[in-house]
């Protein structure tokens, strides 16, 4: 009684939580995340059909492309659970074709013109005005491999150096080192690491929004199948970081929060262990109810029930034996007399026991009380 008291108060304080907390959505259960302390870049292997490529560090981010088991990715960095890429063979990124001109002597080479030009991840399943992840900026002379003519105003081109894309880590296994990664594509990853305080601070924040949806995603999932242990943990990191600013403190709420999603879902497995529980005691009694059912006799088919004693105040009444039915404190129901063929059945065997007898009763004028008739009788376990 004192753990059902203490359960239900565990309930309603989540319930008094709950009502401040807005009510979210989520995507599927992950595998076991693969370690991230390898060195760095690496080759990694796909170990999963139809996996995302995707423009950014999450699911929120657009899809790029899909990679299946054996395909082979160069990871050159981690952030959190998901693993910074070069992007493989089939993906492309988006240029403004303002600022790019056709080189003379190979038309599918294109020459930057301008700078600070963005370039943007490219979708197949997205029109280019909808593809506005910028993955960097490319300036006055740079090249560019012009993959198609232009789509509006943008040219689809392969990704340069420093266009990355990403790809979850839960789905990669790493094989072993790679060292023939352009230079360029590792000093363009150095440019684009934050360095300035508000740099900092606004990459952490774009950071924890990519985990806010990570939450919302794991939320939207059945509770048999939703963990935030990964997600907690980077949430962590955030929140320790001393240059976060406003993300750390974001962090520290969130954190909280997920906390008593968790308690939530233990109390939550509890309740239905009890149910279950509950739901096997119930089958086993009303199984033993059945089978008890089943053993009772009807007794509804007698006249008279009760044990069968032979009568020592009349004994033979023209040739027949008077016999007594009494109830179980000893006292008398009616007295009893058999007038069915007597050589089809033995009637001391039944002396004492409890019997149920079919007949008919009348009075009984001698002892003021009724008699019985009977034509058959039958023992009553």
């Amino acid at each position: 009684m004192h753990n059902f008291i203490k359960l239900i108060t565990v309930i309603s304080c989540l319930i008094f939580f709950s009502t401040a907390i807005a009510q979210d959505n989520l995507e599927q259960p992950a595998p076991a995340e693969q370690d991230q302390t390898i060195a760095l870049p690496y080759v990694a292997e796909i170990i999963g059909d139809k996996v995302n490529i995707r423009s950014g560090p999450g699911t929120n981010y657009y899809v790029c492309g899909k990679l299946n088991k054996t395909d082979k990715v160069k990871v050159i960095a981690h952030k959190y659970s998901w693993s910074h890429i070069i992007p493989p063979k089939g993906s492309f990124s988006w240029i403004s074709s303002q600022y790019v001109t056709f080189d003379s002597d190979d038309p599918t080479k294109g020459i930057v013109t301008g700078d600070s030009v963005r370039v943007y991840a490219g979708s197949e399943q997205l029109k280019q005005i909808h593809s506005e992840k910028l993955q960097l900026k490319l300036n006055k002379g740079d090249l560019v491999t012009l993959i198609d003519k232009p789509t509006g105003d943008y040219y689809k081109i392969v990704p340069p150096p420093g266009a990355y894309l990403w790809v979850s880590t839960k789905y990669t296994k790493p094989l072993g080192a790679v060292t023939e990664i352009p230079v360029d594509s590792v000093t363009q990853l150095q440019k684009q690491k934050p360095t300035t305080p508000v740099e900092i601070e606004t990459d952490k924040l774009s950071d924890f929004y990519i985990l806010q949806k990570q939450i919302e995603t794991e939320r939207a999932k059945p509770w048999q199948q939703q963990n935030y242990s990964s997600i907690k943990k980077s949430l962590k990191e955030i929140a320790q970081s001393k240059t976060a600013g406003k993300a750390s403190r974001y962090a520290q709420f969130t954190i909280k929060q997920v906390e008593r999603f968790e308690l939530a879902l233990e109390v939550d497995k509890v309740v239905k262990l009890q149910d279950q529980q509950l739901k096997q005691t119930k089958e086993k009694i009303e199984k033993a109810r059945i089978t008890k059912l089943a053993q009772v006799q009807d007794l509804t088919v007698f006249t008279v029930v009760g044990i069968f004693q032979t009568s020592s105040v009349y004994g033979m009444e023209a040739g027949l034996i008077h016999y007594r039915i009494i109830d179980d404190a000893g006292k008398i129901l009616c007295y009893a007399l058999y007038t069915g063929q007597a050589e089809e059945i033995d009637l001391n065997k039944f002396i004492d026991k409890k019997v149920g007898l079919i007949g008919d009763i009348k009075p009984h004028p001698q002892t003021k009380s009724a008699l019985l008739t009977f034509t058959q009788i039958d023992e009553i376990p």
